[in-house]
């Protein structure tokens, strides 16, 4: 059984924990359990308590009005609200209620469902990703064990490596862009999305995967042509540190157009001329087809 503190509620559920502690004493809707030292503490069920509420909260529902259902009115009303469209905030909660359970065929159930709904490159963009910045918080606190992280990645993983599988890439194109994680980069899945992308649109691509040395990518280079080096960072290797490494690809491959991305990325403040930094899902997406576009005109010329 985890345990939670209020911050963690707020950073999982979206709602401030001013807000929370509001809700406690004007509406009695929560009572939370407290330590010896009367700080706040929530379990796994509370958790999913809170998911539900936040999610009617945040589509407009009245907190006056939730407060006035039970436990079991709340879930219905959540659940009838699974037939709607667009309501990406509410399979994100419900994959966090499955993965801190460890309740496979439910995770499964709801990854498949999205993905056939609204297709891999959606639900990678609106399901996915936020699934995992907020799990994401649970492991830097601390609050999900290993064995929850390698869980709910396996799973979207696989799903991930099924898609890009199926892709058909021109074999022709003069584009091959090398995708890796540096060494002490362990987070596979951006690095998976990134590589699916890229193929999508029509660019050729090597994985690498991730914690790749510098040595491993000389030696691939040496004897083998590339465009491009794509690395996704998103452990904070500090600012001299990221800083540094970039300067390092940019030095030792200069012949080579380096793209970076990742949530440590905000952390580079010295990009040198041959390296592009993508800020988002988004910007990775358009990057993918214009490279894509620019390789065939290319080609054709």
């Amino acid at each position: 059984m985890n345990h939670f503190t209020i911050r963690d509620i707020e950073n999982l559920c979206g709602i401030k924990a001013h807000t929370l502690r509001i809700w406690e004493q004007r509406y009695k809707l929560f009572v939370p359990k407290r330590k010896e030292s009367q700080h706040r503490i929530y379990d796994n069920d509370d958790l999913k308590e809170l998911l539900r509420i936040s999610f009617l909260y945040h589509s407009g529902y009245k907190i006056s009005k939730i407060a006035e259902l039970s436990p079991e009115q709340i879930q219905q009303l959540v659940q009838s609200s699974c037939s709607k469209e667009n309501n990406h905030e509410l399979f994100v909660h419900q994959m966090i209620e499955a993965g801190m359970d460890f309740d496979e065929e439910k995770f499964e159930k709801i990854v498949n469902c999205q993905v056939v709904r609204i297709g891999l490159e959606k639900c990678i963009a609106t399901i996915f990703y936020p699934f995992l910045q907020r799990i994401g918080l649970l492991w830097m606190t601390n609050n999900a064990i290993p064995a929850q992280e390698h869980f709910v990645t396996h799973i979207i993983r696989k799903k991930i490596i099924l898609a890009t599988d199926g892709l058909e890439v021109d074999s022709n194109s003069n584009t091959n862009i090398v995708v890796f994680a540096p060494s002490g980069e362990q987070h596979e899945i951006p690095l998976l999305a990134a590589n699916y992308f890229f193929r999508k649109y029509n660019n050729r691509t090597t994985y690498f995967g991730t914690n790749v040395s510098l040595a491993c990518l000389e030696y691939y280079l040496q004897h083998h042509p590339a465009t491009h080096l794509y690395a996704h960072v998103i452990t904070d290797l500090g600012n001299d540190g990221l800083n540094n490494y970039i300067r390092t690809l940019s030095k030792n491959f200069p012949d080579k157009k380096i793209i970076v991305s990742g949530h440590a990325c905000s952390y580079i403040d010295d990009i040198p001329a041959t390296t592009k930094v993508l800020h988002s899902l988004d910007e990775m997406i358009e990057f993918s087809r214009q490279t894509a576009i620019a390789t065939s005109a290319l080609h054709n010329s």
